[in-house]
């Protein structure tokens, strides 16, 4: 179990001295040289849980959804959730921003970003779907469409409070999204018990962490490669 842990931490200490660089240099011009000396480990330990600077950014782009929230009896309450909470990670954690700065990142040419857009498009997907399925949703909504926009939406916003206040007023903007977002997509009934506050975002994440910080080690993202090394 120690060897594991280890292994858990040093996975970490990797993307977070992977996301500062990237983050700070942008993909293209960023070097696993760097990576290395600002994580200050070994090149058999960066190779072995990564192999190589795609691999490390795609882990970078898994970090927008590393988290679990609390379940909800209501669907869109979840897909509220978790973009409140997706928000405020991005102002306070840095393996996030760099998440979503490689995402949106149109320089790095050699880089296929999909999958982080994909990964976020799919989670919205599913919510919606699950939403539809409970008559949450008004009838002409289409599931893929709707998720779609809600990620061009997000992306948007949080870009334009990035450029703005360096996010300072990132949590009040996604509010605003949702409110102009959800009556178009919800059902009246459902869209009255929907909380969509700016102090939800702290609760929900820190129930989210509580829920993190039970799982067994073994069932963490990255935890079944690294049982075994570095």
């Amino acid at each position: 179990m120690a060897r594991q842990e280890r292994a858990i931490r040093t996975r970490r200490t990797i993307l977070e001295a992977a996301a500062a660089v990237f983050d700070e240099r942008g993909y293209t011009s960023a070097t696993i040289g760097e990576i290395l000396d600002r994580a200050g480990v070994t090149k058999g330990a960066l190779y072995f849980h990564f192999g190589s600077k795609e691999e490390l950014a795609v882990g970078v782009f898994e970090e927008q959804l590393a988290i679990a929230l609390p379940p909800q009896s209501s669907k869109l309450q979840e897909l509220v959730d978790s973009g409140l909470v997706l928000g405020r990670r991005l102002r306070s954690e840095p393996l996030v921003r760099a998440s979503v700065g490689l995402a949106l990142d149109q320089g790095a040419m050699d880089l296929d970003r999909t999958p982080a857009f994909g990964m976020w498009f799919d989670q919205n997907v599913q919510r919606l779907a699950d939403a539809k399925a409970q008559g949450e949703l008004l009838p002409h909504v289409d599931v893929a469409e709707t998720a779609e926009l809600l990620v061009g939406s997000f992306s948007g916003v949080q870009l334009l409070s990035q450029l703005r206040c360096q996010r300072q007023d990132l949590d009040r903007r996604v509010v605003v999204m949702f409110e102009h977002f959800l009556p178009s997509i919800a059902v009246p009934a459902v869209l009255a018990r929907l909380d969509i506050s700016v102090e939800r975002a702290e609760r929900v994440l820190a129930e989210g962490r509580e829920q993190m910080a039970a799982v067994p080690a073994q069932t963490t993202p990255g935890a079944v490669r690294a049982s075994s090394g570095a």
